[in-house]
């Protein structure tokens, strides 16, 4: 199937909703590639952890929690106004889960104030059982 792309700017603390929702909940997306730039690399000292979740956290935060059944991705990102003695450092991690729901990509900096990512989907049909199980998933998450 069809690659998607969001991108955008999140501000410390800013989490932003990615509408993936369909009627039917047939068409699932696979995380791809998640990429982080500072805002103004080289000009400012800069750490964020930008994480992708299925329900929407209730503050962003730089705790990662591997054992969150939520969490898809999650991204590290530092750089220093120094950058040739200290270079950017870019971690990504992400799960090879389906979802058919929206999601939440959340951003925390332990300094500097805002990040640019990168997110980029591979869009995939699912079978009715892939898809229940997938929207069940998401309904158990939110309670």
């Amino acid at each position: 199937m069809k690659t998607i792309n969001f991108r955008g700017l999140l501000a410390d603390t800013e989490i932003q909703t990615i509408r993936l929702s369909t009627n039917n909940g047939m068409i699932g997306y696979r995380i791809k590639k998640l990429e982080l730039v500072g805002k103004t690399p080289g000009a400012q000292d800069s750490e964020a952890v930008v994480q992708v979740d299925t329900i929407k956290p209730t503050a962003a935060s730089a705790t990662i929690d591997f054992n969150s059944p939520t969490l898809l991705a999650v991204g590290v990102y530092t750089t220093n106004s120094a950058s040739f003695n200290y270079p950017t450092t870019l971690f990504t991690i992400f799960d090879n889960v389906k979802f058919n729901q929206d999601i939440y990509v959340s951003n925390q900096c332990l300094q500097g104030s805002a990040i640019n990512y990168y997110l980029e989907l591979e869009q995939v049909k699912l079978d009715l059982n892939e898809a229940t199980v997938a929207t069940l998933k998401d309904m158990r998450g939110r309670e």
